[in-house]
């Protein structure tokens, strides 16, 4: 009898998984990955992290999947970029739209902090609930910009640096002690842009006009009592609170189910038969430098490499099955080399007849602009970060530093300009005229292939570039960006140039098997040639700051300082 209940109660369980009411949740307490990890530490690392693309393709699914009835969400500290905000935000208004009842829950947004683009995302949901020890940090925009001449001088450092052009404002860190009236400009109307989309959102998610959503920013930060009281938040209740609600609202046997899991399941995802037309999405993440992907197992986070990226793209090129492709690019940029060797990819793929389409995360700047230029159509969010078409140059010069400490320093070398590169001394003259031709080289070089991939005049493009970083909003008015949107629909513009059906499976490149993935690359040709790898990098986690203060760096195609908006 008993053996025959336990049979009973486990079909009961079976049943109700295939036929129960879902409510999808999210939780964003660790943030999102950008895209699937091309290295074993980074497989590992987001092991129990939801991917972007999953969560995209599991809510577009979602829509049109009568069992599903809900979203929950939960809003974390992790910080997320706004332009991934963003991209979150337009998938949950079109789930919405299809008739779901989409829920925000936050413990806070900004413990005794700054909370404004969380609080942001939140506005997109039907209800935003607030724990009852919560607050609400919405404070507005700010960007801030140290400058280090003063204390490096005191240490005995220069920098000697060269910018193309007065936009281009990384050096400024460490050969100003304030802003250019170029860098105020700059940052003020990129603070300006990302505010004008964050009261619009708000406004828009809240049923307020503009106006009152400008005066409730210049009022936060907010208790979440004053929060309640003034619109902000619809209640304030305990996670267990918020479930039952929803689970009255959907039904009480209603399942949960993360979102992640969803897009994973049996029959979430179209794959391609054999043979089957697909469309190829490429992930190019993190600072670019020559060589393959990875990153450090000290922190260092991910880079894109251009042997990575060049390989990936050469075999969706040649891959008959693949009618188009969608590159995703989040990278602050990096070296111009690696760089270009990517821009030269994208033109021939484009070349070769197969449509190619941009698609931005939060940071397309710099080197991440110039990989992007060639494609057919750039998409990007409105605050997404692009632009920075300039250059910088030089090295520090530490024999000040070494003298004060008691180090010497002694050479010996064949050739004029041998020891041109040391930090020991500056420049010469004739150096430092050498590092300037570089300069105006490189700078040249990027406004004429933007010029052409963007079919604008290169005096036109000129007035955009000197090193200015742009808004996606403002870029698109520009004509650096052609649409506003995210990974979905630069997917869908791509299966559109391609005459797909609008359903044509995605498959990230390279796809490799496990035996692929094990054996050495037969040639620069093969696909395994993609493979990324882990980089033992001293820096570790303080790699940027190393990259900065030229310990070194990436490379001269970088954007200037931290310009990530949260």
């Amino acid at each position: 009898m008993d053996a025959t209940k336990v049979i009973i109660d486990t079909v009961d369980r079976i049943r109700q998984r295939r036929t129960a009411p879902l409510v999808l949740e999210l939780d964003l307490t660790e943030g999102l990955t950008e895209g699937p990890p091309a290295d074993p530490l980074g497989a590992i690392l987001a092991m129990r992290r939801t991917s972007l693309s999953d969560v995209l393709s599991g809510l577009k699914r979602a829509r049109k999947d009568d069992r599903v009835k809900a979203l929950v969400v939960k809003i974390g500290i992790q910080p997320l970029g706004l332009a991934v905000v963003q991209e979150l935000r337009q998938a949950v208004a079109l789930f919405r739209a299809a008739g779901k009842l989409t829920v925000a829950f936050a413990e806070t947004f900004g413990e005794f902090g700054a909370g404004t683009v969380p609080y942001y995302l939140a506005t997109a949901f039907e209800r935003v609930y607030l724990q009852p020890s919560g607050d609400v940090g919405l404070t507005g925009v700010a960007m801030e910009q140290r400058f280090v001449r003063g204390a490096l001088g005191k240490l005995g450092v220069e920098y000697q640096l060269g910018q193309r052009h007065e936009y281009k404002t990384a050096a400024n860190t460490f050969t100003q002690d304030r802003m250019t009236e170029a860098h105020r400009e700059s940052m003020s109307r990129i603070t300006e842009s990302v505010t004008e989309q964050i009261v619009a959102g708000i406004a828009e998610g809240r049923g307020i006009d503009a106006t009152k959503a400008r005066e409730l920013i210049d009022r936060g930060p907010f208790i979440g009592a004053e929060a309640v009281e003034a619109g902000l938040v619809d209640r304030m209740a305990y996670r267990d609170e918020v479930y039952d609600e929803v689970k009255r609202s959907v039904g009480d046997d209603a399942m949960l189910l993360y979102v992640g899991r969803y897009a994973k399941g049996p029959i979430a995802r179209k794959l391609p038969h054999p043979g089957e037309q697909t469309v190829a999405l490429v992930h190019g993440s993190g600072a670019i430098r020559l060589g393959r992907s990875g990153r450090s197992p000290l922190g260092g986070g991910g880079a894109m490499g251009s042997d990575t990226i060049c390989a990936a793209l050469r075999a969706a090129r040649r891959d008959d099955n693949v009618k188009a492709v969608v590159f995703r690019v989040d990278s602050p940029g990096g070296s111009y080399v690696a760089s270009d060797a990517i821009w030269r990819e994208v033109v021939l793929t484009r070349k070769a007849g197969k449509p190619i389409v941009i698609s931005m995360g939060d940071l397309a700047a710099s080197g991440g602009y110039m990989v992007s230029m060639a494609a057919d159509v750039i998409v990007a969010q409105p605050g997404t970060l692009t632009g920075s078409i300039g250059v910088f140059g030089g090295k520090a010069v530490i024999g000040g530093l070494l003298e004060k400490i008691g180090v010497t320093s002694e050479s010996v070398g064949e050739g004029a300009n041998a020891g041109m590169f040391s930090a020991t001394n500056a420049f010469s003259e004739a150096q430092w005229a050498r590092v300037n031709a570089w300069l105006d080289r490189v700078y040249d070089d990027f406004v004429n292939k933007v010029a052409e991939g963007r079919g604008l005049s290169r005096e036109r493009v000129h007035e955009l570039a000197r090193g200015r970083v742009w808004t996606g909003a403002d870029a698109r008015e520009g004509g650096l960006v052609d649409e506003l949107g995210g990974l979905e629909d630069a997917l869908a513009l791509a299966r559109k140039k391609a005459g797909l059906p609008a359903d044509a499976p995605v498959r990230s490149y390279p796809k490799l098997n496990p035996l692929e993935r094990l054996r050495p690359a037969e040639s620069s040709e093969d696909k395994a040639a993609a493979l990324a790898r882990v980089r033992l990098e001293a820096w570790g986690p303080i790699a940027h700051l190393a990259a900065e203060l030229g310990l070194p760096s990436y490379g001269p195609l970088m954007l200037p300082g931290w310009w990530t908006i949260r």
